[in-house]
């Protein structure tokens, strides 16, 4: 198998273990043992000199907080769509929920400096779903992208709790700093922070790592922004003023 295929086959191990009446046979017995085996086995080739032992321990032991976040990524979907009929539904259907889940294991892989896997993990469910998360993110609980398709959240960006974005929005980076060889500076802060209880509708593209979307926030449709807005505010554009003009019989 390539390594995009084998990262695929841990990625369903994941699943499996945090979404079991779905992913697995009516339960996740041996999901666990499954992950181990097949990260240990990555991180001992692309990780030489460390102890890939060690580093899946560390994995497997946060993997019962990465279900906590999960079950209230669910929550918040199916509490915040009046469309969804219940919570398996949300699970077997909802392509943010899918980019998401995938994103709370790749991003503990990234947490523990382990290359190449978080980011190939990111764009499988790039791929499936439409959706670019990079591993780097920060993410709080009771997250929910709606509908999802073209949305992109950068390296840098850090998400409070209870946070939902609609499909086309961009949470990205405004400039990128270079050394004085004409290099790009890595490891800077690139992408905006939004705080808790943001909505941020279809479309909006938020820039900067400067640029902080304060709490209970609303960030309409289609807005450009590069600079901070205060807590509890209404950003959208003026309303267009369209001409309806009626054929003549």
């Amino acid at each position: 198998m390539t390594l995009p295929q084998r990262v695929a086959h841990i990625v369903k191990h994941g699943m499996v273990f945090l979404h079991p009446c779905v992913y697995g046979e009516l339960g996740a017995k041996g999901a666990l043992s499954d992950i181990a085996a097949d990260l240990e086995r990555e991180i001992s080739l692309l990780c030489v000199g460390r102890d890939a032992k060690a580093i899946v321990a560390e994995f497997i032991s946060r993997l019962p907080e990465v279900r906590r976040l999960v079950d209230s990524d669910v929550s918040a979907a199916y509490d915040g769509d009046p469309a969804a009929t219940s919570r398996m539904e949300v699970v077997m259907a909802y392509p943010g929920l899918y980019a998401v889940t995938v994103h709370r294991l790749a991003h503990e892989l990234y947490r523990l400096d382990v290359p190449i896997l978080p980011r190939v993990m990111s764009e499988l469910a790039h791929s499936k779903t439409g959706i670019d998360i990079h591993p780097g993110a920060t993410i709080g609980e009771r997250f929910f992208i709606d509908h999802g398709t073209g949305v992109v959240i950068g390296e840098t960006t850090v998400i409070g709790r209870n946070v939902r974005l609609y499909q086309g929005v961009t949470l990205g980076g405004l400039s990128f700093e270079k050394d004085s060889s004409g290099a790009l500076v890595k490891g800077l802060k690139r992408h905006p922070n939004i705080e808790d209880n943001v909505v941020i509708y279809a479309n909006a593209t938020i820039l900067g790592g400067d640029t902080t979307i304060g709490h209970d926030s609303e960030i309409g449709g289609n807005v450009w922004l590069k600079d901070s807005v205060p807590p509890n505010s209404r950003v959208y554009n003026q309303q267009p003023a369209p001409t309806i003009k009626t054929r003549p019989e």
